[in-house]
């Protein structure tokens, strides 16, 4: 009687051994990238986030790309299984396998929190949305948004930094780029409603991408409550913005809510309210802290770098001289800003807005002769590819020559992303980034409180003390 007891726990046991050597022989057979899962559950998390934490994300992949001399190589991050993808060539292979072998993906945590959007969806319905979204950043709005931009620009300059010896230039940013973004985006011109979504906005920005723990204080469950606290102040501003579209009283073009409202896809299907809700809470979370860590490094390079701010000026006084008393800048003054956006494209090279991203295999596909299953998630990034010196000479070194002519090689220069997942926001960017920088230049100027503070990464580069400035009055 006792044998039966002991021969089926052998059996089960020689069973599962059986399967665990038969999986190893089949992930032998596929030929994976080379590299190291790491540690147990963690991977090589800690490593990642070290590297990001100490300022050099690009660290974390120039050593493994050396350590393995492969232009890929696996790795275990956030408790996946990741390749890493390098160097233009992985960014061009993603970038235009966008939907066919791969698709967007994020932490779980971010489509938790953002909910049903074009973050979280692929494929024909990705494709729709964001033609939608697209229809809505169109020239004739972003020559339109120039006007108020600057506008809004100097305004926030006057009130926030005349008559001051020293601020903190990150959190002052941070609250400028979120006023344009609820401006562009919604129309909203009550300074409480946005002083009300600005501070659910950044309880909410603390743990969209965390460890997705529903549980009371932690960041995730504070992140999905302020969350659902900016969706219940949408629902009101839709409300309205239905309703003056009936009366009549608003635009289809004023901004995305009624332009969405009032414009369906090919099919004239209109988008449902709880997605518009979404997508515009993912066009906040996509974009306005991106320009705010932009401005905070061109201001940082610029204090650096006196022969580079001289020509800036230069340039931007030339374009204030041709403007009326109180003329407000136009898409034609963006166009004479040649030198001041490769000097921001530079910035941009140095410290990219984003570390980079991240996408799924849709199917088992081979790269660069190396298997990848289905179901790996797959990263690309800017940091590593910007400071490569195989495509920038002296890499490390501040050159914005280096976007004269035509600029640098395709693919090797990607701080909106690229391929359909590109951002779609980046004209607005563009302007925003110019506008601010000719105020800036023609009323201030500045100096860094701590020249050797650190730099950290959070999704985006971060100032570790803020970036605060001393400030006294261009002559």
């Amino acid at each position: 009687m006792q044998v039966p007891t002991l021969v089926v726990p052998a059996l089960a046991l020689l069973l599962v051994l059986a399967f665990i050597k038969l999986l190893k022989l089949k992930t032998a057979r596929r030929n994976l990238p080379p590299g190291s899962f790491g540690w147990p559950i963690i991977g090589e998390s800690l490593e990642f986030l070290r590297c990001q934490r100490g300022g050099h994300p690009e660290k974390f992949i120039q050593d493994r790309m050396s350590k393995y001399d492969s232009p890929v190589f696996k790795t275990s991050v956030l408790g996946e299984p990741i390749a890493i993808l390098c160097g233009p060539a992985g960014n061009k292979f993603l970038f235009s396998n966008e939907g066919k072998k791969v698709a967007l993906w994020w932490p779980s945590s971010v489509e938790k929190v953002l909910g049903r959007c074009l973050v979280s969806k692929a494929g024909h319905e990705a494709r729709s949305d964001k033609k939608m979204l697209m229809s809505f950043f169109n020239p004739e709005a972003l020559m339109r948004s120039v006007g108020v931009i600057d506008e809004m620009t100097k305004a926030h300059l006057r009130t926030h930094w005349e008559g001051k010896d020293q601020l903190e230039a990150y959190s002052i940013l941070k609250q400028h780029t979120f006023d344009l973004a609820c401006r562009q985006f919604m129309a909203i011109t009550d300074p409480q409603l946005v002083s009300r979504l600005a501070d659910h906005f950044h309880v909410f920005l603390r743990g969209v991408v965390d460890l997705p723990l529903n549980v009371p204080g932690t960041n995730f469950y504070r992140s999905k409550k302020a969350a659902d606290s900016i969706r219940k102040e949408l629902r009101v501003l839709v409300k309205q913005r239905r309703a003056e579209l009936e009366k009549k009283t608003a635009s289809p073009s004023q901004d995305i809510i009624t332009h969405l409202l009032a414009n369906g896809d090919e099919n004239g299907k209109l988008m449902p309210e709880a997605e518009i809700i979404n997508n515009v809470l993912s066009l906040l979370f996509a974009g306005h802290d991106t320009s705010t860590s932009t401005l905070v490094f061109i201001i940082k390079y610029l204090s650096e770098l006196p022969h580079v701010l001289e020509k800036v000026v230069a340039e931007q006084r030339e374009i204030a001289a041709s403007k009326a008393r109180g003329e407000l800048l136009h898409w034609g003054d963006l166009q004479k800003m040649r030198y001041s956006w490769n000097v921001i494209s530079e910035v941009m090279r140095m410290t990219a807005p984003v570390y980079g991203a991240f996408r799924e295999a849709l199917v088992e596909f081979t790269y660069e002769g190396y298997t990848i299953p289905k179901g790996w998630k797959l990263h690309w990034s800017a940091c590593s590819t910007h400071r490569d010196p195989d495509y920038y000479p002296r890499s490390l070194t501040f050159d914005e020559s280096r976007f004269e002519g035509s600029g640098p090689a395709p693919y090797t220069y990607v701080p909106f992303g690229g391929g359909p997942r590109m951002c779609l926001g980046l004209e607005f960017a563009r302007a925003e980034l110019l506008v601010f920088l000719h105020n800036l230049v023609d009323g201030f100027q500045w100096s860094l409180v701590h020249p050797d503070e650190k730099i950290i990464y959070h999704l985006m580069p971060i100032p570790a003390k803020g970036l605060p400035i001393r400030l006294r009055p261009r002559d």
